[in-house]
Formats: structure tokens, sequence, C-alpha cells
């Protein structure tokens, strides 16, 4: 396994009509590392934004669908996205406010 820091395991918040939803539940939605695990997708949360509690973590693996340019077949990457729930006492997360 990748010797991975807190701050390389998230990688951008997923901006979607679905994820913005789940917000009103205080459910966070990233694409992290594809080598994090849950533990790792928790304590970078919890380090990352003061303030913040994380109750749970669901992961799910994206494989790369196959591309085709002219002649030459290839596929895009393959992703690793994350759905954080915060507890209720937890502090929102700044980034996602105002959107």
């Amino acid at each position: 396994m990748a010797n991975i820091q807190y701050y390389d395991v998230i990688l951008r918040p997923v901006v979607t009509e679905k994820s913005m939803d789940l917000m009103a539940d205080k459910k966070y939605t990233f694409y992290v590392h594809t080598d994090a695990n849950k533990a790792m997708i928790k304590d970078a949360v919890e380090k990352m934004f003061e303030g913040t509690k994380v109750a749970k973590v669901n992961t799910m693996n994206i494989p790369g669908k196959k591309r085709r340019r002219g002649a030459v077949m290839g596929q895009s990457a393959a992703r690793k996205k994350a759905i954080v729930q915060l507890t209720e006492d937890s502090a929102d997360i700044e980034i996602f406010s105002g959107l």
C-alpha cells in the first residue's frame, strides 16, 4: 500500500444534484484516492475540516469506461467515491456552502 498522507486522500468534492440533495442529511460526497480505506477517509475529513465529526463513510469504486479514438482503444481512469455522513452535532463543511 502506498504511503498516503491525510491531505492526499481527498481529491475533490462531487458537485451534482444528487450530492447537493444529500447535504440536507449532512452527507458530503468526495472523489478520493483509489488506495484510501474508510478509516483513512474519516481521518482526513476530520483533520481537513475544523469541527467535523464523521459518523459513517460509504465508498464505491467506479471502473474506467472503454473509450475509442479512431482505431485506438483505451480506457478512462478508474475512480473511487466516498459519501461521508457527519454527526448531528458536527459543524458543516464550508466548501459546500454557497453552492
